[in-house]
């Protein structure tokens, strides 16, 4: 439970979006600082941390944010928060990390509240408490935070951490997703696809998936290429199906990657190629992925899109049979 929740938190934080610097001149916000500006104290400090328009200087990113955070700017509390727990810049205290991400918290901020919980469920000067934890993480989806709504969703889908409840689950993905949070419009539509949590509806699957993948989100875009394969609240069109995946492919998700290369190599929705199937193949299989790793292994046995080869086949159906691929085990033992 530890480990899970702590593993979420991290996400989240690795996820936050980057702040927007101020357009105005190093100089002018300088100058402002000086005089005693706390936006632009915070502005200063964060220049100072990211390198932006001057030389990275951590001291001096400290510097400025103590100035800003003193005079209540909660952006800078969260920042200074996040240099005394990495001890970047400072000396690591835990102590005065906390205090400064509860004085942001305290005003509403979303991304001081996750530190809190990352820090209870770590036990980083506090002792160690996932449920202290899982209230600040709450805390933060109620103010409005939809990474926080997107990570409870989940926890609850999983039931690790907290009770498994498929209801809770899908709530927290709607509220999320209603917000236009990709990863969590994406989550709803597998929740209306396996009618887990809420009552099963084809269409509104597809609603949601596609919401998500106009934004991009390569599982999204995966997931429609697999309603259009297969003609799951949409009319049934390989070639569109081909389209998705293909996007989600560049994307670099592997299971899309693999599909496209099927689709390559059976001329299905699209012209067959076998060394456009034996590059996707190729892609997918590097990445780890079993049922790549065997198809790879036909195109060399078969020399489809490349000259044959059957050390290459025997390797890569050795790498998918040491993943449980059993088709790949009976072509290592007929080889």
């Amino acid at each position: 439970m530890k480990k899970l929740l702590a593993t979420i938190l991290l996400a989240l934080m690795t996820a936050a979006s980057v702040p927007t610097l101020h357009a105005d001149s190093v100089e002018e916000v300088r100058k402002s600082a000086a005089q005693g500006d706390k936006e632009s104290q915070y502005n200063l400090g964060l220049r100072y941390q990211t390198g932006k328009g001057v030389e990275q200087d951590l001291d001096q990113a400290v510097d400025w944010y103590v100035k800003a955070a003193r005079q209540g700017h909660t952006k800078a509390q969260t920042n200074l928060g996040n240099l005394y727990r990495s001890g970047k810049g400072i000396d690591r205290d835990y102590g005065k990390a906390m205090r400064w991400y509860r004085q942001a918290a305290d005003q509403g901020d979303t991304r001081a509240m996750i530190n809190i919980a990352m820090m209870y469920a770590r036990g980083q000067g506090v002792d160690q408490d996932d449920a202290k934890g899982l209230q600040w993480l709450e805390t933060a989806a109620g103010a409005g935070d939809t990474q926080a709504m997107v990570h409870l969703g989940t926890m609850y889908k999983m039931g690790k951490g907290v009770d498994k409840n498929l209801e809770s689950s899908t709530e927290w993905f709607s509220l999320a997703a209603m917000k236009g949070d990709a990863v969590a419009q994406h989550n709803l539509g597998l929740s209306y696809f396996s009618g887990k949590g809420i009552k099963k509806n084809y269409a509104e699957s597809v609603k949601w998936h596609r919401k998500s993948a106009n934004k991009g989100y390569p599982p999204a875009e995966y997931s429609m290429g697999l309603r259009y394969a297969r003609g799951n609240g949409v009319k049934q069109d390989y070639s569109e199906a081909a389209g998705w995946y293909g996007k989600a492919a560049k994307h670099g998700h592997s299971s899309a990657q693999n599909n496209l290369g099927l689709m390559c190599r059976d001329g299905q929705g699209v012209s067959k190629d076998y060394k456009e199937a034996l590059k996707w193949f190729q892609t997918a299989a590097k990445r780890g992925h079993t049922l790549a790793q065997y198809n790879l292994g036909n195109m060399y046995l078969k020399g489809q899109g490349t000259r044959q080869d059957r050390e290459a086949a025997r390797k890569w159906f050795t790498k998918a049979a040491e993943r449980g691929h059993k088709g790949a085990g009976k072509a290592l033992e007929s080889m």
